[in-house]
């Protein structure tokens, strides 16, 4: 059944994310200064960014000597090679390229250009030119923000890490979940009857990529400085799934 109505709102006063900070302490005193708390059944959703910088996974370019293989493919594609360097490290393999584009297939299993290396709203570091990676296991970081949360305030609370992502055939980034726990990211309502009593045959509903989007509106993509969004009147009783449901497997990936 989904939900009446949901209410999000974005924490107010949340500082810039060090290496080494805690997570789990910023939401909480973020929410007191919405004057609010946390309460059973919430989904706290952290943009990506937050995450990566908390879990020190910031990478000085300067640091970064390219092999051939990215001297090569940064002449094709008109890119820094120490950066193409960083994105072949990330990558399982090259999906596309062409001048200014590189789409690969990340590690983790996403499609994504740049496999998802940023160097916007990393931070003034001295003189130093650095670049953010993705968290090194989104879905884990979720579980110990999550377990983080329960053992400061007893909440039961969810966890998905989003990012801003574009789509093949489409224009513009949609929020994505990159990570999640305590929640299903994936629903499979196959053999639930529709409005006239049919079984639906192949419907299967990205849970954490919808929330994740409609927290990305509230986050924005520029300086808003409100990365974590507090999502309240989600109700589901299936067991929880991690975002790795959400990764289509080769066998069912018809496009790359």
């Amino acid at each position: 059944m989904a939900p009446r109505s949901l209410s999000l709102f974005a924490l107010p006063g949340v500082p810039l994310v060090q290496p080494g900070d805690d997570l789990a302490t910023l939401i909480l005193e973020g929410v007191a200064r919405a004057d609010d708390s946390l309460h059973d059944g919430d989904i706290i959703v952290i943009a990506q960014k937050v995450v990566s910088k908390s879990e020190g996974r910031i990478v000085e370019l300067g640091s970064v000597t390219p092999s051939d293989r990215a001297i090569e493919l940064a002449r094709e594609t008109d890119k820094d090679a120490r950066l193409v360097e960083l994105i072949l490290s990330e990558s399982d393999h090259v999906v596309r390229h062409r001048r200014g584009v590189l789409i690969v297939a990340h590690r983790l299993g996403y499609v994504l250009a740049n496999a998802g290396i940023d160097r916007s709203n990393v931070g003034p570091d001295d003189s130093r030119e650095c670049v953010l990676l993705l968290p090194r296991d989104p879905d884990a970081s979720c579980a110990q923000i999550r377990d983080k949360l329960r053992d400061l305030c007893g909440m039961n609370v969810a966890i998905v890490v989003n990012d801003s992502l574009g789509r093949a055939w489409r224009n513009g980034t949609t929020g994505v979940a990159l990570g999640a726990a305590g929640l299903p990211a994936l629903l499979d309502l196959r053999g639930q009857e529709d409005l006239f009593g049919h079984p639906l045959e192949a419907t299967q509903l990205g849970l954490a990529d919808e929330i994740a989007s409609a927290a990305s509106l509230l986050q924005g993509q520029a300086d808003e400085g409100t990365p974590i969004v507090v999502v309240r009147g989600m109700d589901f009783t299936e067991a929880p799934l991690d975002a790795g449901t959400l990764i289509r497997s080769s066998e069912d990936d018809l496009f790359q």
